[in-house]
C-alpha cells in the first residue's frame, strides 16, 4: 500500500528534496478566495449569507450563535463525552501555565541611567477557527481557546462551518466546548469567509449579525481557509498556514509493526492529502507494518479517505541505512507529528532538531497529542517545523520594549547616535539628539 523510497544508498544532498511531500498549490486556490474576501469586506453579512448558502448549504438565523444554543449543546453532551472534554481541557490548561507561559523580564541596565526592559502583553483580540469539514474537530476549540485564555486574551471569538444537519449552527460538541470554556461569541460561518469576517469585522441591522474585526486569527482549515490567511496576513495577524496534516515515524527493529501501522492509518483518516511516512532500517519491520495496515484499514469506515492518503505521494515507507541516517532524513523532513520508536527512544529523541512535536516510545502516540496529552495539536507543516512552533500561550503574546534612559544617559552615547544616523545620511535622526544637547 506504502510505496517505498530507498535512501541507503543516499550520502550527499538536499535531503529536503526526496523525502516524501504532498503537492499543495496555496497560490491556485488564492483565485477563488480573492473575491470571496473582498465580497465579505465589502458587502458584509449580506455575502457571508450567500456563502453559506453556497458552500454550506444552509443558512443561519444568525451568524453569531445564540447563548441558549451554546448551554443547550453543554447540558445534552454525554457524561462520558464531558469527562474527555475536561480532562483534556485541564491538561492542555495545565501545561500552559507551567511550561509555556513567558514572564516579563527584569530592566537591563546597559549604562548608568539607561534602562530597557521588555514587556510580555496579550493580543487585544482573537478570532479562533475550528474545522468542520471531514470531522468536525472539537479538539481544536481546546487547543486554540486554552492558551488564549492563559495569555490574558480579553475578546476571543469562535467561528465554524453551519451544519444542515444542526438547523445552521455548528457541530454541538464544538458547541458545548466553547460553553464549558466560557467561550459566549462563536459565529457559524465556515471557510475563507470566516477569515474575512474575523480581519475586516462585519456590521449587520441585527447584533447577532455582527462581528467586530479582530487583530489575530488562528486555528486550522482546508486549502482556502489556508490561501485566505495568506491574502489577510497584514490586514490580520495569523499564526500560520497550516497544510495537510503529516505523521513520520522513526522506527527501528524493536518497535511493534500494529503500533505503527495503526498511528500512520491515525493521520491518513484525516484528509486524502494527508501525509503518512514511516523511516526505518528495517525491512523486516517495513513488510510488517504492510501487512497489518492492509486489514487495518479495509475495517475501517473511513478505507476509501486512509488508502487515498497512503497510495499517494506523500505517503511512504522511507528506508535508510541506520538511525543516524534515519535522523537525517526525519529533520530534513520536519514532520508537524514525529514518532520516535526505537530502542533507546528517549535518547534519540533528543537528537531531533526539527519536528512540531515529538511523541517519545510506544506510548505517546499522536492521537494522545490530538485530544488529551497536554500539548498543543496546532502543529507547524510542510517542512515548516525547522523555523516555526505549535500554538502556545506565546503565540498569543507580544514583547514590547520599553526604553527608558535619564538626560545624562542619552548626553553619554550622544556622539555615536549622531554619528551613526550621519553615517546613515539620516540627519534628521541625528537632528534629535544634536536638540537635546545643552545649549
Amino acid at each position: 500500500m506504502l510505496r517505498i523510497v530507498d535512501l541507503t544508498g543516499e550520502t550527499t544532498g538536499d535531503l529536503r528534496r526526496v523525502v516524501p511531500r504532498a503537492d499543495v498549490d496555496v497560490d491556485a486556490a488564492m483565485a477563488a478566495v480573492i473575491p470571496v474576501c473582498a465580497a465579505v469586506r465589502d458587502r458584509g453579512v449580506a455575502a457571508l449569507r450567500e456563502y453559506s448558502a453556497e458552500f454550506d448549504h444552509v443558512v443561519p438565523d444568525h451568524l453569531r450563535v445564540p447563548a441558549d444554543a451554546l448551554a443547550q449543546a453543554d447540558a445534552t453532551l454525554d457524561d462520558s463525552l464531558r469527562h474527555a472534554f475536561t480532562e483534556s481541557i485541564r491538561r492542555r490548561r495545565q501545561v500552559c501555565r507551567e511550561a509555556e507561559v513567558e514572564v516579563s523580564s527584569a530592566p537591563v541596565e546597559v549604562a548608568a541611567g539607561a534602562r530597557v526592559s521588555q514587556r510580555i502583553l496579550p493580543v487585544g483580540r482573537v478570532g479562533l477557527y475550528v474545522p468542520g469539514g471531514f470531522a468536525p474537530l472539537a479538539s481544536s476549540v481546546i487547543m486554540n481557546v486554552v492558551p488564549a485564555q492563559e495569555a490574558g486574551v480579553s475578546s476571543i471569538a469562535v467561528a465554524s462551518p453551519p451544519q444542515a444537519e444542526f438547523g445552521g449552527l455548528p457541530h454541538p460538541n464544538i458547541l458545548a466546548l466553547c460553553h464549558l470554556l466560557g467561550i459566549d461569541e462563536v459565529y457559524a460561518v465556515g471557510g475563507a469567509q470566516a477569515i474575512a469576517m474575523f480581519a475586516y469585522g462585519v456590521e449587520g441591522c441585527d447584533k447577532a449579525d455582527s462581528c467586530p474585526r479582530v487583530d489575530m486569527v488562528t486555528g486550522p482549515g482546508n486549502i482556502y481557509v489556508v490561501a485566505a490567511k495568506r491574502y489577510l496576513r497584514g490586514t490580520v495577524g495569523i499564526d500560520a498556514e497550516a497544510g495537510p496534516t503529516e505523521i513520520a515515524i522513526l522506527a527501528d527493529n524493536t518497535a511493534d509493526p500494529r503500533h505503527v501501522a495503526a498511528d500512520l492509518m491515525s493521520q491518513a483518516e484525516h484528509d486524502p492529502l494527508a501525509a503518512a511516512v514511516l523511516v526505518t532500517d528495517s525491512t523486516e519491520l517495513a513488510h510488517a507494518v504492510e501487512k497489518e495496515l492492509a486489514p487495518m484499514v479495509e475495517s475501517t469506515v473511513h478505507s476509501e479517505r486512509i488508502r487515498a492518503s497512503l497510495t499517494s505521494t506523500q505517503s511512504a515507507i522511507v528506508m535508510v541505512r541506520d538511525i543516524d541516517q534515519g535522523l537525517e532524513v526525519v529533520d530534513a523532513y520536519a514532520a508537524e507529528h514525529l514518532e520516535i520508536q526505537t530502542a533507546d527512544a528517549a535518547a534519540v529523541a533528543a537528537r531531533v532538531h526539527n519536528a512540531g512535536a515529538i511523541f517519545v516510545g510506544p506510548w505517546s502516540p499522536v492521537s494522545l497529542g490530538d485530544y488529551s496529552a497536554g500539548s498543543t495539536h496546532v502543529l507547524p507543516t510542510a517542512g515548516a517545523a525547522c523555523h516555526s512552533s505549535g500554538l502556545s500561550v506565546r503565540s498569543f503574546m507580544r514583547a514590547v520594549h520599553v526604553i527608558d534612559y535619564t538626560r545624562d544617559a542619552l548626553l553619554e552615547c550622544a556622539d555615536g547616535v549622531e554619528n551613526f544616523a550621519l553615517a546613515e545620511n539620516l540627519p534628521g535622526h541625528a537632528n534629535a539628539i544634536t536638540v537635546r544637547r545643552p545649549r
